[in-house]
């Protein structure tokens, strides 16, 4: 019979569709070619054999006459004509099938010939892949699941496929893409204000050849530019788990705010609350402030300060990521500490002291 299409795929003579189709599967994500970029040449071979004999035993009537007269009969589209008798039921029992399939297939047009019309292989693992993730089915794993690892500043955790959900999508290729693993990365003001490089250890499954994985770990670097706000987004694409037949998953870190001791971020500006009591606010005051970036900053207050009150210093707030050398503002918000209480005395002093005053 020549080439063993059956042996091939790993299925018995009496495989169904379905057991055809997931030998396939299974098969070819072992030995696409693009899964192995080593052994490309040795993958090519064995990935056109896998889709040659998905090719033939898929579809009813080449299964047929592969069964019947071989792969030869098969592919030169020579069909040895039936014998006029048989020694042996078996034979009988192959020529009474023989000419029912060619009499419904053929409607008794030239029964001993056939013509072979191969199909592409990567035309079927489009379609078989495509179908499947269009369709949502559950074939091959998520993809990217498992991504892990540890910053600087603590655990980074990507979390499994489900957490970070991650339905595949078709590529041009026709390979599946796993969605983005997004994992929150936490900034203090000051590296936001400074910008920073954290170092960022990633673990994940690497695909080496004939269907086995090892753990690679990673380092990445990730560049925080100054003024970067909350929500941006670093992308490392494929970094995530690799698995035959599927595009990894692009690892993406999330910029995240922590809180601080003194600032609040507004947009570009800094926004800081000091509390001064009511003869600071009447008298005047200095005050001394520590920039997120180590320098001291004088700011006097020589008008009086109503409660609510705001001073604005130009410049000194968050550095604007699209604009260089430029910055938000800083802004003072005041709250006046009233006294809880004053005695005889000090109330007829403030009477002659503000009793003039409008």
């Amino acid at each position: 019979m020549g080439v063993d299409y059956y042996n091939i795929l790993k299925v018995n003579r009496n495989a169904s569709e379905d057991d055809l189709k997931k030998a396939y599967k299974r098969l070819a994500m072992i030995w696409h070619p693009d899964k192995n970029p080593i052994n490309k040449s040795e993958a090519e071979a064995k990935f056109k054999r896998i889709s040659e004999a998905y090719d033939v035993l898929s579809d009813p009537q080449k299964r047929q006459i592969y069964d019947l007269y071989g792969e030869e009969a098969l592919k030169s589209g020579q069909i040895p004509p039936p014998q006029p008798s048989s020694s042996s039921s078996a034979s009988s029992s192959s020529r009474v099938h023989h000419h029912h399939f060619y009499n419904r297939q053929h409607h008794h047009h030239n029964p001993t010939s056939f013509r072979f019309n191969p199909r592409d292989a990567e035309d079927i693992y489009a379609e078989i892949f495509g179908s499947e993730s269009n369709g949502g089915a559950g074939g091959g794993g998520s993809g990217g699941a498992g991504v892990r690892g540890f910053g600087k500043d603590g655990f980074f955790r990507g979390a499994n496929g489900s957490d970070f959900g991650g339905t595949p999508s078709s590529s041009s290729s026709g390979l599946r893409k796993v969605a983005p693993l997004e994992s929150v990365l936490p900034c203090s003001l000051e590296e936001l204000y400074k910008g920073s490089k954290k170092k960022m250890r990633i673990s994940r499954n690497v695909y080496v050849t004939t269907g086995k994985f090892r753990t690679l770990e990673e380092i990445l670097t990730v560049e925080i530019k100054p003024g970067w706000k909350k929500g941006t987004k670093i992308t490392f694409p494929e970094k995530g788990n690799q698995e035959p037949g599927i595009i990894p998953a692009d690892v993406v870190f999330v910029v995240d705010e922590k809180p601080h001791a003194l600032y609040k971020r507004d947009g570009n500006d800094l926004v800081v609350n000091q509390e001064i009591t009511l003869l600071e606010a009447l008298t005047g005051k200095t005050i001394d402030l520590t920039t997120l970036d180590g320098r001291n900053l004088v700011i006097p207050l020589t008008d009086i300060v109503k409660p609510g009150a705001e001073v604005v210093v130009p410049n000194e707030g968050m550095p604007i990521s699209k604009e260089a050398g430029r910055k938000g503002n800083l802004r003072v918000k005041f709250d006046v500490k009233y006294p809880s209480r004053l005695t005889a005395e000090q109330k007829s002093d403030l009477k002659r002291v503000l009793g003039g005053t409008s």
